[in-house]
Formats: structure tokens, sequence, C-alpha cells
């Protein structure tokens, strides 16, 4: 069963672990990066690389993609859409052993619910280009997914934490502020439940779109204490959201509240998350040597 990211980034790395992990630890496993320093970065890894930065098609990937049995895609769209339908869907139909596609999503795709608990029947109500361009390319390796006959997994993911991306490091790098929005939550899911459920859902070739994220959704300074509490430094103060510099980007994240559920991706693998919220993530990352 040869798996094929594209994408070999955070999520995608974490998942290919829990691949060779979970499933064989000699199970072949190749994907794409940016560039040659990428893949640089990871030449004691186990997998086959090739370059592929989303603007034109890689040279070197096709062997090893049509190749493979299942493809997962990790690649935010641009502008005109989704890189890998524009640059390699031919590719993709070369691969007669393809059984199976995961794409990750985004749970912005919902937009704002102010507050309230939503599941995967929640219309998407996108409230940025960013996220209406993800309803779209859902739609489009749907379409690809249901021409082909093939099983697609689409996963709706909060916001992504784990070792080397958490409030540590921004606490670390003394970047770490405590905006406050009264009423305002995130969900986020770490990095290794998304390896985890991907490497299940894989072997299991399950279908459908869920949500990726914690139980507990949660106001974003109440991680920034937390960790600031585990690392033993100085909680850095409230800033009002009204009066905070942000950049637009940043700022339209708070436009976005909502609590959402992952009770059906539990439930269609039968387990419970490593890390069901930001403290037990936390805690867990904290006992990692630095």
């Amino acid at each position: 069963m040869g798996v094929f990211f594209f994408g070999m980034g955070f999520s995608s790395l974490a998942a290919a672990r829990a691949l060779h992990e979970t499933i064989d630890p000699g199970l072949p496993i190749a994907g794409t990066r940016r560039s040659e320093e990428g893949i640089e970065a990871l030449a004691d890894s186990p997998y086959r690389l090739h370059v592929f930065d989303g603007l034109r098609a890689g040279t070197t990937l096709q062997p090893d993609l049509v190749a493979a049995r299942r493809v997962v895609l990790s690649i935010p769209p641009g502008e005109a859409g989704d890189p890998v339908l524009a640059l390699h869907r031919a590719d993709l139909d070369r691969a007669q052993a393809l059984d199976w596609l995961c794409y990750y999503s985004t749970v912005g795709v919902y937009g704002d619910f102010g507050g309230a608990w939503i599941d995967e029947r929640a219309p998407t109500l996108p409230i940025n280009a960013r996220s209406a361009m993800r309803v779209r390319v859902e739609q489009h390796w749907r379409a690809y997914a249901e021409e082909r006959g093939i099983p697609l997994l689409i996963l709706r993911l909060a916001g992504i934490y784990g070792p080397g991306r958490s409030s540590f490091d921004k606490l670390r790098e003394g970047t770490a502020r405590r905006i406050v929005k009264p009423g305002q939550v995130f969900n986020r899911i770490h990095v290794d439940d998304i390896g985890r459920v991907t490497a299940l859902a894989a072997r299991a070739r399950l279908s459908g779109t869920f949500n990726l994220s914690d139980d507990a959704p949660a106001p974003p300074q109440d991680l920034v204490a937390h960790a600031a509490m585990l690392m033993g430094v100085t909680v850095p103060p409230d800033i009002a959201f009204e009066s905070a510099e942000m950049t637009p980007m940043a700022r339209s994240f708070y436009n976005d509240n909502k609590r959402v559920s992952n009770a059906a991706i539990k439930a269609a693998l039968g387990i419970e998350l490593l890390y069901p919220d930001y403290r037990a993530g936390l805690d867990a990352i904290a006992r990692v040597p630095a």
C-alpha cells in the first residue's frame, strides 16, 4: 500500500510517522516539498521526496504518484484553485491502483456561528476568500473521486498545534499575546491526532466529510496562560481585541466563532483523541525535551 503525500509538511509528516507505526514500518511513502532546501531538511527521513511548489508541475514525482494506492492532499489552494488538480490530474488518472484519497480542509469553511456548537450538517458559510476557495476545492475533489469511483475522505481540521508549533514557542520567542475578545472560542487539534486519524482512516479506506477538532473549544488567551504556567514564566497581560495591533489576516480569524463537534470521526473510527483538549496537548509537549 504505497502512500503519496502532496505537501509533506507538519501534518503530513505526523501522518507518515503514524502509518509506519500503526500499519507497516516498511510501507513505501513518498511526497512533495516546496523546494530542494525543504527536501534537504528531511534528508534522514525514510521518505522519497520530490519538489513541487504548486506553481509548476513536479518533474520527478510521476513514478511514485502513479504507483500509489493512497494519496493524501495537504496543499492549500491558490487563487486559481487546487494546484494538484491543475498540474497533476493526468498523473493521478494514470494511478490505476489508487483506491483512497484524503483531503485536508479546514473548519473555516463553516464561517461564524456566534459560538454555537456545530457538526458536519452545518452549512458552509465562509467569511473570507480563503475559506470560500476551500469549499470549492472540496467539491472539485468530490467530483474527481466520484468520477474515478474512489473513496474520498475530507478532514476539516481545526487550528493545528504540536511540538515546535505551540504557545511555548511563542513565549520563548517573546511573541505570545493574550488577545481577549469576550465570548470568543476556537477549536484546536494536536498534530499527533491528525497523524493517527489519517493512518487509521487510510487503513479503513474511510470516506465522507468529517471534522477533526478537539473536545473542548476554548478562548485563545487561555492557552497562553496555561503554557506560561507550565514554563514557570510570567503570564502576558490581557490585550483587548479592539485595540490589539494585528494583521488583517490575523484579525479575520476572530470573525469566526464556533464550537466544532468531533463526534462523527470518533464514532467512525471507534476512538477517542490522544489529546482531547489543549491542556492535555500542552502538558504532553512540555514533557518532550526541548
